[in-house]
């Protein structure tokens, strides 16, 4: 019979640990919390200090029971939840089920599930961190609060069926915000002027920069085409060079990932969505069988540090000096100085182990786990390397009283950039000096409109915040599927836009709740969590504190009579096919769509096709624009499920010669082009 019992949240993770601790632990899972607030009420005693009313979560019973029974019998119990806040409240609410004394030493963290770090955890237990835990309980029962009592007014005053959620509402507005920015923008003109040249027999090109004013060189904003064919008509034959500039530049690697860096990567460079990321890191921290057993493949996922140990450091320098020489390995770098606000628990996202290299285990991986195991294995390496480095070089270039400007750069030592890809493109320019003079080949000239600001992808929207101190990077992922699932945005080419619900929902907030749901008091919020982390304030006067702001404003919510935020059916010139009542144009979770008037006495309803025009290249059906269920828009044939047809991009219309699929319009962070959908077409390679 095992003498211990460890008790973690995942039967994964529990399944690695059995490996390494032996015939005297018996391993078990919670899967997740077993005491949670109800679902099926409010479950905050506001009248008693805001007390928390836990009950044991709905269909667990067996589960508890389980572990209970285990506990019973063995000698030690060892809480071994993740090493963060909610880690901690698990393990509370264990001991509470449990009834383990808080003064016990039976806590056991690990940042990696690796045997040694798991092995050398269990001889240091320590007791439950409850500074920890009531920072997990203060957020909790302030998303609770806002989530609960805001809810019913949305329900009330913009649709039925909605909900709120205090860090969810404040990313929603940055949506907003920035799509309102987009549709306020008015585009200016401009035009630009590329010379093109020839020296010792080596192209390249400058660009009109502007002229000297006072001995001082200013720049010219060329506004319209007469400007330009002005300057075109008054420039001489001849160009001198009368400026030269070379400098050495360093290129230092990127920091190891954090939570939010590794979603913001993934999603650039996998094209990987948030809760994705998330989900197949998860995989790889809880363990995976890479032939000797399963392990840990990297550290645990959900951290805002970038420090590194000097275990995974020496590994590092070894590899490097190994396998590219030693000119390519830094003295070494801990990137151990914290960030403001960050939780420095534990290590930044990092592998396990430098010598598992991707291809060595590749077989082992689905194509997923690989292709994000390689992304953080590189990240890791990458930043023990030494800077890459490149020459920089600028010619300032006069003909007539116009100065034109070439800016060239060649990398001299690649550094990281032997391992971490950059978009750095090497431009090379033919040697000149100061006096060197030179004839164009070809001028030419460019209309050009100044562009608003992108829409939030969610990489940039990680990006905002993080940088605003919204939220935590933990929780980043499941604030983006919220707002999808409830169809305050939708996908459109990668990019968050916001839904007409959206537009409704966040003009209510803003009337009523701005002072409480706004980016200043929601960083400031999420700091104080962190204070009481630090035992520097106790948990229910932040609640108190969040509560005397926010109940003002919840009973002026609801005295208002202004029905404006309604979002009211539209009716269509159409009848109910099944009882006869007029057919209304509705918003539901996945977009709009047709429904019947009699509701719920009437069911009909049908989804609204959008025909691209095209037809499909399998059974020749129309292209429609369909909604996945996380609200992410794609195109399929309607001839659906007899025909699979599908693509999240756009197709164009146009045939592909190689394999005749259709070819689409492919956004991603550096190009907007037309490729096949199919990703195996030559065309694309």
């Amino acid at each position: 019979m095992a003498k211990n019992l460890v008790i973690v949240e995942s039967p994964t993770k529990a399944k690695t640990l059995s490996k390494f601790l032996g015939r005297n632990y018996k391993v078990m899972a919670s899967i997740g919390h077993l005491r949670d607030l109800p679902k099926s009420k409010f479950g905050v005693d506001i009248e008693d200090n805001f007390e928390p009313q836990y009950i044991n979560v709905r269909g667990k019973a067996k589960i508890i029971n389980e572990i209970k029974k285990e506990a019973s019998k063995a000698d030690n119990v060892f809480l071994a939840s993740d090493p963060d806040r909610e880690g901690e409240a698990i393990a509370w609410h264990l001991a509470y089920l449990l009834d383990l004394s808080l003064e016990d030493k039976n806590r056991v963290v690990f940042n990696e599930i690796t045997k040694e770090a798991v092995l050398d955890a269990m001889k240091h237990p320590r007791k439950i961190d409850l500074n920890l835990v009531d920072a997990q309980q203060a957020r909790r029962v302030l998303d609770r609060i806002v989530g609960y009592e805001l809810s019913p007014i949305l329900w009330k005053k913009v649709k039925s069926g909605l909900s709120a959620g205090r860090v969810q509402s404040v990313a929603l507005k940055l949506i907003i915000d920035r799509e309102n920015e987009i549709k306020a923008f008015i585009p200016e003109e401009y035009w630009s002027i590329i010379m093109e040249a020839k020296v010792d027999k080596q192209d390249f090109s400058a660009a009109y920069y502007g002229k000297y004013a006072k001995d001082k060189l200013v720049e010219v904003k060329i506004s319209n085409e007469k400007e330009a064919d002005t300057i075109i008509k008054s420039l001489e034959k001849e160009y001198e060079v009368i400026d030269k500039n070379v400098s050495k530049r360093k290129r230092n690697p990127y920091q190891p990932f954090t939570t939010s860096t590794l979603q913001q990567e993934a999603a650039k460079r996998l094209y990987f969505t948030t809760s994705k990321t998330m989900s197949v890191a998860q995989q790889l921290y809880e363990g995976i069988n890479v032939g000797g057993g399963s392990v840990g493949l990297i550290t645990y996922m959900r951290t805002d540090s970038t420090r590194l140990s000097s275990s995974i450091i020496g590994e590092s320098l070894a590899y490097i000096k190994e396998n590219f020489g030693a000119k390519y390995a830094s003295p070494g770098r801990s990137y151990s100085k914290k960030k403001s606000n960050s939780q420095d628990a534990h290590e930044a996202v990092r592998v396990s182990s430098i010598n598992r290299t991707p291809q060595s285990i590749e077989k082992y991986l689905t194509k997923d786990q690989f292709k994000l195991y390689r992304l953080i294995w590189e990240r890791t390496l990458q930043s023990q390397m030494k800077a890459s480095e490149y020459l920089s070089t600028r010619y300032d270039i006069k003909n007539a009283d116009h100065i034109f400007r070439a800016n060239g750069s060649i990398i001299v030592f690649d550094g990281f950039t032997k391992v971490w890809s950059i978009n750095d493109q090497t431009i090379e320019l033919p040697d000149m000096e100061i006096g060197d003079k030179f004839s164009h080949e070809k001028i030419e000239k460019n209309q050009h409109f100044t562009k608003p600001k992108a829409r939030y992808t969610e990489a940039s929207l990680v990006k905002e915040l993080e940088k605003n101190g919204i939220g935590r990077p933990s929780t980043y992922s499941s604030i983006i599927r919220s707002l999808l699932s409830r169809n305050y945005v939708n996908f459109e080419q990668k990019s968050l836009l916001p839904t007409e619900v959206g537009f409704k929902v966040n003009d209510l907030l803003q009337e009523y709740f701005e002072e409480v749901i706004n980016k200043k008091f929601t960083a400031d919020l999420e700091n104080k969590l962190d204070s009481i982390e630090e035992d520097e304030i106790e948990w229910k006067v932040l609640i108190s504190q969040f509560y005397d702001k926010f109940k003002p404003n919840l009973d002026n919510a609801l005295k208002a009579n202004k029905d404006e935020f309604a979002i009211k059916d539209k009716a269509i010139n159409e009848k109910c096919p099944l009882c006869g009542n007029q057919l209304l144009e509705k918003s539901g979770r996945n977009g709009k769509f047709i429904g019947c008037s009699n509701f719920p006495e009437c069911k009909y309803t049908r989804s609204i096709v959008k025909s691209l025009g095209i037809k499909c290249p399998k059974d020749g059906g129309d292209i429609i624009e369909k909604v996945s269920k996380r609200g992410k828009v794609f195109y399929g044939c309607s001839n659906y499920p007899k025909c699979d047809w599908a693509s999240w991009d756009k197709p164009t219309g146009e045939i592909c010669e190689k394999c005749g699929d259709l070819m689409v319009h492919r956004k991603n962070r550096n190009t907007d082009a037309v490729l096949c959908n199919n990703p195996e077409c030559e065309t694309n390679k």
